[in-house]
């Protein structure tokens, strides 16, 4: 049986820790969603966030993010490999960089938006690079 077929069997047994994994997952998903435009902020370790919190607390809401046109791929392609690929690893990082440095020359005199737009980054980077990479 494939981690994707295990069904209800991997829901948690409290009813309160569904909720607060319900919850979380929820949460991850905004944020995941909210990164697509924010620079800085990583979309994808939110949305494998939320789907590791869906598994475990809505085989529904997992199962919708696995079949989505836009998550379902790199879902899928995660929970069959746990890792990505250098090329996936390289265009992240470059397009954080690159939407990082632009953000920060529109900031360009509110220092402290860009230090928190360097923290980010540099935080989304790690995140990214931190995760296995495969050949191909």
């Amino acid at each position: 049986m494939s981690r994707g077929d295990q069904g209800a069997e991997t829901v948690h047994h409290s009813r309160l820790v569904r909720g607060l994994l319900w919850v979380a997952g929820s949460v991850s998903l905004v944020l995941g969603l909210i990164g697509v435009v924010v620079p800085g902020l990583p979309t994808t370790p939110f949305i494998l966030l939320a789907a590791a919190c869906y598994a475990k607390a809505s085989p529904r809401l997992h199962a919708w993010l696995l079949n989505h046109r836009l998550t379902g791929p790199m879902l899928r392609d995660w929970e069959a490999n746990r890792s990505l690929t250098r090329r996936t690893k390289t265009i992240a990082v470059v397009s954080m960089l690159v939407m990082v440095s632009f953000s920060i020359w529109s900031f360009r005199h509110r220092w402290i938006a860009q230090v928190v737009l360097v923290v980010l980054g540099v935080i989304g980077a790690w995140v990214v690079l931190r995760i296995p990479t495969r050949k191909s």
